[in-house]
């Protein structure tokens, strides 16, 4: 176990060690993985960001339930209680038929709303929802629709679900490019490697020589490209932040703008941990494939 454990440190100590003794092109491979990679990965946060703005906007999608002219007091007031009480409704407001008349009046129908014996319009409430999710809407709409004294209830959906679908498509696509970017970076990774074992070529047929596996053989290139997989994820977060702070303070102007106090949100410890990892196994499956290929050829 010691001496195990002694070889998988000396692996790692030496591939450190070639990484540093050529630190421009450990450089620009860092840097390159590192743009490969910061495309899905800023392509996510902009979702991200998207959704938590989609959760704090001022205009939510709303409720309209209009009452029967024939409801009783009764029912009135069971429908009021019943919205008063509901979990899912965070904002309400009573429109009166007065004050919907006169709402229609100061934008510009004055002529027609003077023209009418009586008021054509009902009472009417105007319900905002904590939750923004279709589901919730229709199930909601189909709720109050179901009270005596409803006379119907319109729901706000087509908001709602037009933001989903453009959030959703937008995480499809981050899946794919980030599969995509996980085979470039798995090449980009095994080209490197089998570049360092054509150069080691001699110092493997003799390690064969003596006796060496595959596996002791394979063991440092494998640490070398993993080492070049951590490399450019943090190269790619360098670019994230970069990019994070220049667009910061346009960002908090618009938002001034429109009355939100909305920030850009960095990525967390748990999305940096996915990166990182992420790219350090992409790399390490690569060099893996490259020694073993590489390796055949020799034989």
């Amino acid at each position: 176990m010691k001496t195990w454990l002694a070889h998988h440190l000396a692996s790692l100590s030496g591939a450190l060690r070639r990484l540093l003794r050529t630190p421009f092109a450990t450089g620009f491979t860092a840097l390159a993985i590192g743009v490969a990679i910061s495309l899905p990965i800023g392509l996510y946060l902009v979702v991200q960001n998207l959704n938590h703005l989609a959760g704090n906007l001022p205009a939510q999608p709303e409720i309209s339930l209009f009452l029967s002219d024939q409801a009783t007091a009764r029912e009135r007031d069971a429908i009021r209680q019943k919205i008063e009480s509901h979990p899912a409704v965070a904002k309400r407001r009573f429109v009166s038929r007065d004050q919907a008349l006169e709402h229609l009046s100061a934008q510009g129908l004055a002529d027609i709303t003077a023209g009418l014996e009586k008021n054509p319009l009902p009472d009417a409430w105007v319900l905002t929802l904590s939750q923004a999710s279709p589901q919730e809407l229709e199930r909601l709409r189909k709720e109050l629709a179901a009270l005596p004294g409803v006379e119907t209830v319109q729901a706000d959906s087509a908001w709602a679900e037009r933001l989903h679908a453009i959030l959703d498509l937008g995480r499809q696509i981050v899946l794919l490019l980030t599969a995509l970017f996980g085979l470039a970076l798995a090449a980009i990774a095994g080209n490197a490697i089998r570049a360092q074992i054509l150069a080691r070529r001699e110092e493997i047929e003799v390690s064969r020589l003596i006796g060496a596996t595959d596996r002791y053989i394979r063991r440092p290139f494998l640490y070398y490209g993993a080492l070049q997989g951590a490399s450019g994820a943090l190269a790619a977060l360098a670019i994230l932040a970069l990019l994070g702070l220049a667009l910061d303070e346009p960002v908090t102007r618009l938002a001034t703008l429109y009355g939100s106090p909305y920030r850009l949100s960095p990525p967390g410890f748990a999305e940096i941990g996915v990166v990182l990892g992420g790219a350090t196994l992409f790399s390490w499956l690569g060099a893996w494939i490259a020694v073993s290929r590489t390796l055949g050829k020799i034989d």
